[in-house]
């Protein structure tokens, strides 16, 4: 099959045909670093890390961009807030950001731009869009500079919105634009607001608005027009909306597929700081939920369905991802790991029919079923090409029990090592209580590794012991 992905601009599942043979560019509208990022932001990483690892596995060179994005007016109101440097803010919750994407094994990107970085293509692209008639500065001494709506009348076909029906832009008082709808492309300095928050332009003193970012960024790394923009169903109109409209006004084709990722509610409203129902990993931890575990959660879904999250439902994932760890784990100990085995055709079909994870995630349990009768059974053969089945489709799917992003590395280790030691020494002293029949004192040394977290089970080849819940 042919992948096909669902593009918000045509409202239909397509073909994917890339502008190049064999290679593949995408370009993912990543965080406003005001704050630092809720679980809710994370979904986007994991949504378009399982796409991308797709397409790698197709074949395709993946040229991967996520820009963030560190001027902004809610970064600089936090900057007014604390009278810290915008700056210092942006970049503090930037290491956090890159930190919980590399917790819950995203790969890093191609390039990770920053706004601030890109000021002269910024001015590059305002200018040309002054120059031909679809923007224009502010004639109230503002500095700021606003793209014309009207003189654009594909506005609106994104999101399926009527430019007679919107409402103001917002991000920024209506006196000096021609029309209300109009977006601003540069922000002028305004003395309220910190003094080296802003640039030298054509236009005055300043600092770019939030559409012209991306844009500029786009061209600059995946050129004039590349094959799939990516992001939050929320940011389709007015974010992507606008960057539309400047980019192909100002002469580029811009983005050939619009991919949108559902969003992680929470009791039906939107996880947000502002609304104080924002969780983070150290939330998740707290719950004693492993980022591996919240990932299997995120992608279990389909990417373009709303999640709205509950503890329940995330324990439940994190329960079903131990049954296919646990098999992995005993697998590996029968047959030993072994190589990636072959994607079967029925995972391949999902992942083309628009990155259908749940029926994708199906295939899996159905692989891994057969994989634990084979164990019990004491069938290797069926083992061993289970196993490899199985781990080329949680490869896919960044979960692999068996990668080096979830076995660690370094302290990790070393603690490993502490742990292996400790539960080896309560298990001798487990096996002499049973040697004397002293069934009670072996019961409690089981019970206080299982209050531990640590599970021993009683097999064969002799006791085995696992972190987390068995079911």
């Amino acid at each position: 099959m042919t992948l096909r992905l669902y593009d918000t601009a045509t409202r239909s599942v397509r073909d994917f045909v890339p502008r190049e043979a064999g290679k593949v560019g995408v370009y993912l509208c990543g965080l406003t670093l005001q704050a630092p990022p809720h679980i809710g932001h994370l979904r986007s990483g994991v949504n378009y890390d399982v796409l991308r690892r797709w397409l790698l596995a197709a074949g395709y060179e993946v040229t991967f961009i996520r820009n963030v994005t560190d001027i902004d007016d809610k970064i600089l109101v936090k900057a007014m807030e604390r009278g810290q440097p915008f700056w210092s803010i942006a970049y503090a919750n930037e290491l956090i950001l890159a930190e919980s994407y590399r917790a819950l094994n995203v790969l890093p990107p191609t390039y990770e731009p920053r706004a601030t970085g890109h000021i002269p293509e910024m001015h590059e692209l305002i200018a040309k869009l002054i120059a031909d008639g679809h923007a224009y500065p502010a004639t109230d001494d503002s500095g700021d500079v606003y793209f014309d709506v009207c003189s654009w009348p594909a506005y609106g076909s994104l999101s399926g919105q009527s430019p007679d029906a919107m409402q103001s832009a917002g991000d920024a008082p209506d006196r000096g634009k021609r029309d209300p709808r109009d977006f601003a492309l540069w922000k002028g300095a305004k003395p309220d607001e910190p003094a080296d928050a802003y640039w030298p332009s054509p236009w005055g003193r300043g600092r770019p608005g939030w559409h012209i970012e991306c844009s500029a960024m786009c061209r600059r790394y995946l050129g004039a027009e590349f094959d799939i923009h990516g992001g939050g169903l929320d940011l389709t109109f007015p974010h992507h909306e606008n960057e539309i409209a400047q980019s192909q006004a100002a002469g580029l084709p811009f983005a050939r597929y619009w991919v949108h990722h559902g969003l992680l509610s929470i009791g039906g409203a939107k996880m947000g700081k502002s609304l104080g129902n924002a969780l983070d990993l150290t939330y998740v931890d707290s719950l004693g939920v492993r980022p591996v575990e919240l990932r299997y959660y995120y992608a279990a879904a389909h990417y373009r369905s709303r999640i709205d999250y509950s503890e329940d439902a995330l324990r439940e994932a994190a329960v079903a991802y131990r049954r296919i760890e646990g098999f992995v784990q005993r697998a590996v100990e029968r047959v030993g790991a072994g190589q990636l085995g072959e994607l079967p055709g029925a995972f391949a079909a999902a992942m083309d029919d628009d990155l259908n994870t749940s029926a994708a995630f199906a295939v899996l349990h159905e692989v891994v079923r057969d994989g634990n009768t084979a164990l019990t059974s004491g069938d290797d053969v069926t083992v061993r090409t289970a196993l490899a089945s199985a781990r080329a489709m949680l490869d896919i799917l960044g979960v692999d029990p068996l990668d080096p992003a979830w076995t660690g590395g370094g302290r990790t280790d070393d603690l490993r090592g502490v742990v292996d030691s400790l539960v080896a020494l309560a298990l001798e002293q487990r096996a002499q209580a049973r040697g004397r029949k002293d069934w009670a004192a072996a019961d409690a040394v089981r019970d206080q590794l299982k209050q531990a977290g640590v599970v021993v089970e009683d097999t064969p080849q002799g006791p085995r012991w696992t972190i987390g819940e068995q079911d």
